[in-house]
């Protein structure tokens, strides 16, 4: 059981790195997200009722350890689409206020589950063969709404907890990322541009993406944590360029039959014969 949940944990992230390399919508990546979860999701739920019987103690790894990690995907994106969905028009200021709003709303569900928040953070497991057994559920423990309506042979009563604290971890994380962006970009209203006024690609616009995304791939901006699009952006403001729907270039670059990485290729060669004639002098 674990091995395969790790496999098909490895298979998902797989496919969310892709859709976040390939997809600048964040609505439309936060749907495909969706979708890839809830299939990956099904998978998990189709092997663990065939599984062979399991013994109390894999149960409760199942659904206090393994389960969550995979729901909580899902409960993130789907909360993500509909943030981004019911995000306002509007100032900045209206924005931020938004998102501060949606992180109370986090908060809210810690002050009313603070209890069940001390026990899983703490490790404690005195109660895990009330929390994660399959149909042993206390209704004086905080039960949410959506057990009574799950699939009991897939779900206890605070698996489902569990993903919600995951999930929440990274609602956090990513409205305070936007609260951020917000900032900066207020910054930047204020203060005059700092890139020279006369510093102009000249090579063509494919060259540049591929470019990009090979910056993107190696996480050099921020430590990883800069998205494609404000990374290509970044680099439009910077060169005064519009590089249009550089999703679909890069598709273009992944179909080339020979040589997909050619202008890198090409740096690589001339940065060497550069060194190369260095040496030499």
């Amino acid at each position: 059981m674990k091995l395969f949940a790790e496999s098909l944990m490895s298979e998902l992230e797989h496919q969310l790195k892709s859709i976040h390399l390939e997809t600048e919508n964040q609505l439309q990546s936060a749907e495909l997200a969706i979708k890839s979860t809830i299939a990956v999701l099904e998978k998990l739920k189709s092997f663990f009722i065939k599984y062979k019987p399991l013994n109390k103690k894999e149960e409760i790894e199942f659904f206090r350890d393994i389960k969550p990690k995979f729901a909580s995907k899902l409960i993130y994106y789907n909360k993500i689409y509909t943030i981004e969905t019911n995000r306002p028009l509007g100032s900045q200021k209206t924005i931020r206020k938004y998102y501060k709003a949606e992180l109370l709303k986090l908060k809210v569900f810690f002050d009313e589950n603070q209890e069940f928040y001390r026990y899983y953070r703490t490790g404690n497991n005195y109660l895990d063969n009330k929390y994660f057994i399959r149909d042993k559920y206390d209704l004086k423990l905080m039960l949410d709404s959506f057990y009574f309506q799950a699939d009991h042979r897939f779900a206890t009563s605070h698996d489902y907890k569990v993903a919600r604290i995951l999930a929440n971890d990274e609602i956090k994380k990513f409205l305070e990322e936007q609260i951020a962006k917000l900032g900066r970009k207020a910054i930047k209203k204020q203060s005059p541009s700092p890139f020279p006024k006369n510093q102009k690609w000249t090579g063509s616009k494919v060259e540049l993406i591929e470019l990009i995304y090979a910056l993107h791939t190696e996480g050099v901006f921020n430590n990883g944590a800069t998205g494609l699009k404000e990374v290509t952006t970044f680099f439009e403001s910077a060169l005064n360029i519009n590089l249009g729907q550089f999703n679909r270039v890069f598709l273009e670059i992944r179909n080339r039959k020979s040589e997909r990485t050619k202008f890198l290729n090409t740096l690589k060669n001339k940065l060497i014969i550069r060194m190369d004639d260095a040496d030499e002098n």
